[in-house]
């Protein structure tokens, strides 16, 4: 039986969410394509159907990843100055749930280092991804009035927002954890969030 295309978009679609969400969890390395099926409800036979490999798949599940992020980013655009913007994102990205919630967390943090691993069309469709993300946040965020400032500020506090949060996460103790999470709140916000 031959089903629409809209079927089999739909199917995609839920493969690729499936796939997001266990690449965050458990890595890119971690997660086969039988665990990417299971959780989409599928069977292992059809992924071929959909996708050439599981490079394929890994670039589509970054780019969805990266996408899911612009609601938070609306969110942070809309507060009216720079400091609130800094602070609403340093809140939530060091908070415990996010630290909790890894298959809906921050892509860079959950497969980063499995990137710098690879090579060819995995990769290269995740670095446009994190390109275009940085972007996105230069965008959001305003830090500074001159763009090359900003982006600089703009990737200064992603690049100690990532690392809190590997730290945070690779604690067996949670009241450490949960006690370098509000410490780099702190001290976070005294760089970024201190009001002008």
């Amino acid at each position: 039986m031959r089903y629409p295309p809209a079927h089999k978009h739909a199917t995609r679609c839920r493969i690729v969410t499936a796939a997001s969400a266990a690449f965050r969890e458990h890595g890119v390395e971690g997660t086969g394509v039988d665990e990417v099926m299971r959780r989409a409800g599928l069977t292992h036979g059809g992924f071929y159907a959909h996708f050439r490999d599981k490079s394929e798949l890994v670039a589509e599940a970054c780019v969805e990843a990266f996408d899911e992020a612009v609601v938070n980013l609306s969110r942070i655009s809309a507060q009216p100055t720079a400091a609130k913007r800094a602070r609403l994102l340093i809140d939530s990205y060091l908070s415990a749930h996010h630290r909790d919630n890894r298959g809906s967390g921050c892509l860079v943090v959950a497969v980063g280092a499995d990137m710098a691993r690879l090579t060819g069309s995995t990769r290269d469709g995740y670095s446009r991804g994190f390109v275009r993300h940085l972007d996105r946040l230069c965008d959001a965020l305003r830090l500074a009035r001159d763009s090359g400032e900003n982006r600089d500020r703009v990737t200064q506090l992603m690049s100690s927002l990532v690392g809190a949060l590997i730290f945070a996460r690779a604690m067996n103790d949670s009241a450490r954890s949960d006690a370098l999470l509000a410490s780099s709140r702190r001290m976070l916000r005294k760089t970024f969030a201190s009001s002008p």
